[in-house]
């Protein structure tokens, strides 16, 4: 059996989502699990707008969350 292991683990991250109408899902600082990813759920058959900075650092990313999207990212990168 194989797993991933993100980078930073038991880290805190600025997280901000929204929705595509404006609607804000997630504005707080949340803390990566001991695996180093951070676990968000968000509402069914939506598209969204996502931020997230860690130590000076951001990413953006458009996420959907359709019935043939992956329910696991590993491609957003802090730069």
């Amino acid at each position: 059996m194989t797993g991933c292991q993100g980078e930073f683990k038991s880290e805190e991250f600025t997280v901000y989502i929204e929705d595509t109408e404006g609607n804000v899902i997630i504005n707080e600082t949340l803390k990566s699990q001991p695996n180093g990813f951070i676990d968000v759920w968000l509402p069914r058959d939506k598209e969204f707008r996502t931020k997230i900075e860690h130590g000076g650092k951001t990413v953006e990313a458009e996420l959907s969350t359709f019935k043939n999207d992956p329910t696991c990212i590993t491609t957003m990168q802090l730069m």
